[in-house]
């Protein structure tokens, strides 16, 4: 059959159309730019007059009139004075045309890089939130990401810092396993070299990951406000805890977050571990806590590597002794224990005679040893007891006795930590590079960030006892005698030693006062002549009870 053909008006008049068309819009953008000032002073004029109309609604009743006054007067004395009505003409229209400016749209949406990053990250999630029986599926292969995203956030270079992820109601949050999956394939996909934090909402079926700040690292040794029994070891993030203190960091003056670890007789986690890579700053750590100890209580130190990093320690007050030997770490240990022994049978001889505890018992008592594992390698070796066992009393007794043990070592020694050790040091610090299963195996618990492959020293994780797992950065104590140290660290560090050692009173017996060994004190216990026989200080009834 043959085609008809088209009406004339239709095959001809197409182009007269399109012409016309053309020339209907070009007649429209002229007019708009000959038109446009106008234009915009009409937006102003309409702008300012619903931002005056919204005023007077807003204006209580009783004060309505006072305004129409107000007003009625100003504009009488624009009338009467000179050129005052063009003046305020010019002065509306200026207004107006500022009012009506054109701005710039604010972004309301990812842009086009930003949408198909988030498309990538909803299709990387479909096989771990989506089963093949799901009616209404939330993540599907070609789905629409906005219904599962959502609050994302980019930095300058178009990568994720902040996004909300819903997920289905099926998926086994409570699982440490599922979680892990999650936040490893979120944290490879966003870009790797950041740390993240995930916060999973098991009721309302929601993770939030957010990128989190770098802690830091400019703040020295000093002074921190903190009551007897605190201890500062670092510093973490601003949400993490619900206290300030202030820190002077360079030149200036500000609070900072602090990890307060309280010891003392009401303390639950009255012994810490401290576990760490090379160099991953647990001398410095430990430096740290004897300069804070010092404040009001007696340390001694026992140093299993030998390489003299407590040396600027030696001779000061309150500084019992510095051990670097074998035969000396024993000695102190030793005392240690006996120490313990005489402090709870002093109190509780108060206790049943209705006395407060003695001054001597209730100052704190601070053993810090540094690398055991070292020291009993050594000990092994030459036949003798393990230092960890004289520990014993210390760590199961030391609450009670205002005795605390602060332990450090290395992940290739954590096989040769005593039972006691592992059981009675409840706070827990992890510092360095590290691995979620490294950090789980010292601190019970993973933490809810990822681990960076480059910290700086001091840089890690903390958990007392059965709270959650914090960030830390510890505050810069190097040792003042190394030459690598800055003078400004040098300095900060030498001004926190306390001088040298007091002098011990002599005193003259009493002649009718029966002679009884005199009670083991921290002035007195440690002195070359009766360090390796300490145990001879207790008296032959405090020995029997001990027994």
């Amino acid at each position: 059959m043959a085609r008809r053909p088209l009406p004339r008006i239709l095959s001809s008049g197409s182009a007269s159309i399109t012409r016309s068309r053309e020339f209907a819009r070009t007649a429209a953008a002229n007019a708009t730019d000959v038109l446009h000032p106008l234009i915009r002073v009409v937006r102003g004029l309409r702008l300012l007059a619903g931002a005056g109309w919204q005023k007077w609604a807003a204006t209580p009743k009783e004060r309505r009139n006072p305004i129409l006054f107000l007003v009625a007067a100003c504009v009488l004395v624009v009338v009467l004075i000179p050129y005052g009505p063009l003046l305020a003409l010019v002065t509306v229209m200026g207004a107006a045309a500022w009012k009506g400016r054109e701005r710039t749209p604010a972004k309301t949406g990812p842009g086009k890089a930003e949408t198909a990053r988030l498309q990538a990250l909803y299709e990387a999630l479909v096989p771990h939130f989506s089963v093949a029986d799901d009616p209404s599926p939330l993540f599907a292969h070609g789905g629409d990401w906005a219904k599962a995203l959502s609050g994302y956030a980019f930095d300058g270079d178009g990568r994720v810092t902040r996004l909300q992820v819903s997920y289905p109601a099926y998926f086994t949050d409570s699982e440490t396993a599922s979680r892990t999956r999650i936040e490893q394939l979120l944290h490879a996909k966003s870009g790797r070299g950041r740390e993240y934090h995930f916060a999973w909402n098991e009721e309302g079926n929601e993770l939030v990951m957010s990128v989190l700040d770098a802690l830091p690292t400019s703040i020295a040794a000093q002074r921190f406000v903190t009551a007897p029994g605190e201890t500062v070891l670092g510093f973490t993030d601003n949400d993490a805890v619900q206290r300030t203190v202030p820190v002077t960091d360079g030149d200036t003056t500000r609070d900072a977050p602090p990890v307060v670890w309280r010891t003392g007789a009401r303390s639950t986690e009255p012994h810490l571990l401290i576990v760490g890579q090379p160099g991953g700053g647990t001398t410095t750590l430990m430096r740290s806590i004897a300069i804070q100890a010092l404040q009001h209580g007696d340390i001694l130190i026992i140093e299993g590597s030998g390489t003299g990093e407590y040396a600027c320690l030696t001779g000061r007050a309150g500084v019992l002794a510095v051990e670097c030997g074998l035969a000396g770490a024993l000695a102190s240990l030793e005392w240690a224990a006996h120490e313990t022994e005489r402090r709870l049978i002093a109190a509780n001889r108060a206790r049943q005679a209705g006395h407060s505890a003695p001054e001597d018992t209730r100052r704190p008592l601070w053993i810090l040893l540094d690398r055991p594992s070292v020291l009993g390698h050594l000990a092994a070796a030459d036949g003798r007891p393990d230092p960890q066992e004289l520990l014993q009393v210390p760590l199961r007794h030391g609450r009670a006795a205002n005795v605390t043990a602060v332990l450090a070592d290395q992940f290739d020694s954590l096989d040769t930590l005593s039972e006691t050790v592992r059981t009675h040091t409840r706070a827990r610090v992890v510092l360095g590079h590290s691995s979620r299963d490294q950090i789980e195996m010292v601190l019970g618990l993973e933490p809810h960030t990822t681990p960076t492959p480059d910290v700086p020293p001091g840089r890690g994780y903390v958990r007392l006892g059965t709270g959650p797992v914090l960030r830390l950065q510890v505050p810069a104590t190097p040792d003042p005698y190394d030459d690598a140290t800055s003078e400004v660290h040098r300095q900060a560090v030498l001004d926190l030693l306390p001088t040298g050692q007091t002098p011990i009173e002599a005193t003259v017996p009493d002649p009718a006062t029966p002679a009884t060994a005199p009670p083991l004190t921290p002035q007195n216990a440690l002195t070359p002549q009766n360090a390796l026989t300490a145990e001879i200080a207790l008296t032959p009834e405090q020995m029997s009870l001990s027994e």
